[in-house]
């Protein structure tokens, strides 16, 4: 039996996405974020050294990462499904995009994230202009310039097809979900990107992820 250790508002939520949409038995494990600081618990400590979620375990196999733990549910129970052919265009692009996801689209959002909370921050009031002007030209020369290039690049790219990987859903679309669903809770998706707003229109229409957010429970990437 697959067991996922899931923690609220966390990239647990497309793993339960895959398992609905692959129709799978699985438990979960919940954890819940420290209400203070939103860090997990350590009892996740228990199942992976670095305490963090998504991990599953499977028999004796424990696999962390989500781009890892979708690329192993796939490869060892999809059967060929939510994966293009091997050796076509499409499957290029499906592992492009596994891996874009967390190397070069969240990046700049949890950059924005934590900028957001430093201007936030309880400091003494003689630092404080010193630090919000730190932040403004991070903000400015570098987060807010890669956010525009990271969105408009996504948004052109659904235009030509309408999944991530081609003319088929796929896992790369469930992977792609976390930093679009970021964006948009975030308030950087809007007119100006109607491919990337049709798209979580789309994904969110489907009886799958439906069914992983009544498992989930609620789910806000907001910050």
């Amino acid at each position: 039996m697959i067991t996922l250790h899931h923690l609220n508002n966390s990239r647990s939520q497309r793993v339960l996405w895959l398992l609905e949409e692959l129709g799978l038995p699985y438990e979960v494990k919940r954890y819940q974020r420290d209400a203070a600081t939103m860090l997990a618990p350590a009892e996740l400590k228990a199942v992976h050294p670095l305490g963090k979620s998504p991990v599953i375990t499977d028999g004796e196999n424990t696999v962390a990462e989500s781009g890892a733990i979708l690329e192993y549910l796939v490869e060892q129970y999809g059967g060929g499904r939510l994966q293009p052919a091997a050796g076509s265009p499409e499957r290029l692009r499906y592992r492009y995009w596994m891996h874009y996801a967390e190397g070069s689209a969240m990046p700049p959002l949890l950059l924005s994230l934590v900028f957001s909370k430093v201007r936030a921050a309880p400091m003494p009031f003689f630092i404080k202009p010193i630090a919000h002007g730190i932040a403004h030209k991070v903000e400015q020369a570098f987060i807010e310039p890669q956010l525009k290039l990271h969105l408009d690049y996504m948004d052109a790219e659904l235009a030509k097809q309408p999944w991530f990987a081609g003319e088929q859903f796929s896992a790369a679309d469930i992977q792609m979900s976390f930093p679009i669903e970021a964006a948009d809770m975030r308030g950087r998706l809007d007119a100006t990107r109607p491919h990337l707003l049709d798209y979580l229109k789309r994904i969110r229409a489907r009886p799958a992820y439906q069914k992983a957010l009544e498992v989930g429970g609620p789910f806000s990437l907001g910050g």
